[in-house]
């Protein structure tokens, strides 16, 4: 597995997409209404017929978004985002019949056995992960120099003192270009820069500290009493963890908040599709995104992140996503999402941060 995987495009001079008609276009009703009978987007390449250009690629790709045409340029815009009188593609047939392809199989993969019935058929936690854990150190020494890397973060990692330090590594050492999480993920973050402890829980030999459970929360007040993340940080001459490395290594982060959210944070994004809006800026720009210990985090994002790049020089290229978790079911709740491409590798969070930081820091 690498960034360089042959794409094959379509045939579109053979049957039958050679007979294909052009689509149709209709446009949109009034704002953020799509036209009757509209095409939704899956995150695959998806090509488009134009009268005067014949098949035209998508630009880019997500999940449950309408086709727009501008200028004989095809974009994928969110149906709330949809301005009125902007020409959408509409059919419901995906093979050519409405002039709307959908290509699932643009990049090689690896043969399958012929075997009618196999053992281990799919990923589980006794599945081996040796080779996927060498494909990602290979993406991630590519993607440091020519890629986009985009880390999904729940607040276990936080929780312990090796992870912070590897994620913190891998920070300072070029291996994130953005980071989403949540209001926890900050907020038991800082706590451990500041008092050692995670939800009043010492990080390293998890042992309980008086009046720990107030820990967090003092966070949260200082936060908000200094006025930012990067003031209470400058403040309180923090110079370990996760948000320390973004911060002084100018990483763009989205903290998406949620109802159950305490304080929250300065910074922290409660209008949920203001969240989406700052989180998608970064799915369009990522090559790999890896996500860990947050289910709802790992399944919108996989949900807004194209299965494919377009690059400078016109050549495409497909983006990685890891889903690492405990948990099969958060893997196979991101796969029956529709986000095909998420490769799982289950095992503790924690550990696997370390495994990562410790086989990349010395190269």
């Amino acid at each position: 597995m690498n960034p360089h995987m042959t794409y094959i495009p379509p045939v579109f001079d053979k049957a039958p997409l050679s007979s294909s008609p052009c689509a149709k276009l209709d446009p949109a009703p009034a704002n953020g209404i799509a036209p009757d009978s509209f095409h939704a987007t899956s995150n695959f390449p998806e090509y488009v017929k134009l009268e005067n250009h014949g098949w035209v690629l998508a630009r880019e790709s997500r999940m449950d978004a309408v086709l727009v045409v501008t200028n004989d340029v095809v974009t994928v815009v969110e149906p709330r985002r949809l301005k009125k009188g902007e020409l959408v593609v509409v059919g419901r047939t995906e093979n050519g019949e409405d002039g709307i392809f959908v290509h699932p199989d643009g990049f090689v993969k690896p043969e399958e056995s012929s075997d009618k019935f196999t053992f281990r058929s799919r990923g589980t936690r006794e599945t081996p992960f040796s080779r996927s854990y060498d494909d990602l150190y290979n993406i991630l020494h590519h993607d440091r120099e020519h890629g986009h890397i985009v880390w999904i973060l729940g607040p276990a990692v936080s929780f312990d003192k090796d992870s912070r330090q590897s994620m913190q590594g891998l920070i300072e050492n070029g291996y994130c270009n953005a980071l989403m999480a949540g209001n926890a993920l900050a907020t038991h973050d800082l706590e451990a820069s500041r008092f050692g402890t995670g939800l009043g829980q010492d990080i390293y030999d998890q042992h309980l500290v008086p009046l720990g459970h107030y820990h967090h929360l003092d966070v949260i007040s200082g936060v908000r009493s200094a006025g930012s993340i990067a003031q209470y940080i400058k403040g309180n001459q923090i110079s370990d963890g996760i948000m320390y490395a973004c911060e002084t290594n100018n990483i763009p982060y989205v903290l998406a908040g949620s109802i159950r959210d305490d304080g929250p944070l300065p910074g922290v994004i409660g209008d949920a599709y203001a969240a989406q809006d700052a989180m998608r800026n970064h799915a369009r720009k990522a090559t790999t995104v890896i996500t860990m210990a947050t289910q709802l985090h790992s399944i919108a994002f996989g949900n807004m992140t194209p299965s494919y790049k377009i690059l400078a020089d016109g050549s495409i290229r497909p983006v990685f996503f890891f889903i690492v978790d405990m948990s099969e079911f958060s893997a196979d709740k991101l796969a029956n999402r529709g986000s095909a491409q998420a490769m799982a590798i289950l095992t503790n969070v924690q550990d696997f941060i370390v495994n990562l930081w410790n086989n990349l820091k010395d190269s």
